[in-house]
């Protein structure tokens, strides 16, 4: 008889196993169809507009926020912008210090003429500046500085080579030394 008991007992627990896989499939094909994303947008009924819009009239009630309707969300942006500041974003261009002139001048002088009004170019300067100051060697400056004059390169519509984009990286340096650090 054990023989007996133990097959009905694995008999009973392969039913039950399949009864759950059942249920939980059923309850996962019953959220819907097999499509992930929403298809449609929620209707605005006109009573709970027409409740939502209603002010409250008891008296002692503070008054709260504006109640969005349910197909608006509650960030939505306003029906209407707002204006616009006349001066925003700001200056278009950033005037250049009397100081990043004679870099940018000396720049040029050296054979390398940067990009637009110069403002990467001053940048790089400002860089090497600050290692200068942070004692660090030309070397890793250098490192850093590269990839820099590369951009100011790419920006006036050049391509250069690592190679090329170094070698205008010491030039960098050698005129910051000369002009632009203090």
């Amino acid at each position: 008889m054990p023989q007996f008991s133990r097959t009905r007992t694995t008999f009973a627990r392969a039913l039950a196993v399949g009864a759950l896989t059942a249920a939980v499939g059923g309850s996962l094909v019953a959220c819907g169809s097999d499509d992930s994303t929403a298809s449609s947008t929620p209707e605005q009924t006109t009573s709970a507009a027409s409740e939502s819009a209603a002010p409250s009239s008891k008296a002692g009630e503070k008054s709260s926020s504006p109640v969005t309707s349910p197909s608006e969300a509650a960030t939505a942006p306003p029906e209407t912008p707002e204006s616009v500041p006349s001066e925003f974003p700001g200056p278009t261009e950033v005037p250049v210090s009397a100081e990043g002139q004679k870099f940018l001048d000396e720049l040029e002088n050296r054979g390398l003429t940067p990009a637009g009004d110069g403002q990467i170019a001053i940048s790089a300067g400002d860089f090497i500046c600050a290692s200068k100051e942070q004692g660090k060697p030309d070397a890793e400056t250098l490192v850093f500085l590269t990839p820099m004059v590369g951009s100011d390169a790419a920006a006036s519509g050049k391509e250069l080579s690592p190679v090329d984009a170094a070698a205008q990286a010491q030039v960098y340096i050698d005129a910051a030394n000369a002009v632009y650090c203090k």
